[in-house]
């Protein structure tokens, strides 16, 4: 049987999952990625390190973030948000944004990139000199589909 997702549904498959992919596009190039993100109940909480996506999101803000559960070919869940890619650049909200995501992330393995950045200006990424890029999406429209065995 294959269904829309409810409301509640579609929150609860954004809240339980841990990855999910960004869809994103600027000047007839089209780019999808996974990432691993949380959900804070209205926007997607993600980072990553300066490269093509972040380029593009930059260029064009509106993307598509889609997350999905499969458990086989007869049963899953998946849902897809339009958003807004906003990037956090206040040292405060950088630190809250990823000490919620380590806190959420902590049974999990996580990438390199998801350590709390310190509050002081010469915080460096990795052995490197770059910081983490640390976004949110600001998700406007949810859409949800099923199907059950």
């Amino acid at each position: 049987m294959l269904g829309i997702l409810s409301k509640t549904e579609i929150e609860e498959l954004l809240y339980s999952s841990s990855l999910g992919r960004i869809g994103c596009s600027y000047n007839g190039k089209t780019y999808v990625v996974p990432v691993n993100y949380i959900y804070d109940g209205r926007s997607v909480i993600a980072h990553s390190t300066e490269g093509l996506k972040i380029q593009i999101m930059r260029k064009n803000p509106s993307v598509c973030f889609e997350v999905d559960a499969v458990s086989n070919n007869k049963n899953w869940q998946s849902v897809i948000a339009q958003g807004t890619y906003m990037e956090l650049t206040g040292e405060r909200e950088r630190y809250d944004a990823m000490k919620l995501f380590v806190d959420r992330m902590l049974k999990l393995k996580i990438s390199t990139t998801a350590h709390p950045p310190e509050l002081e200006p010469e915080r460096t990424h990795n052995s490197g000199s770059a910081k983490p890029v640390i976004y949110r999406i600001l998700l406007t429209e949810k859409t949800g589909r099923y199907e059950k065995e």
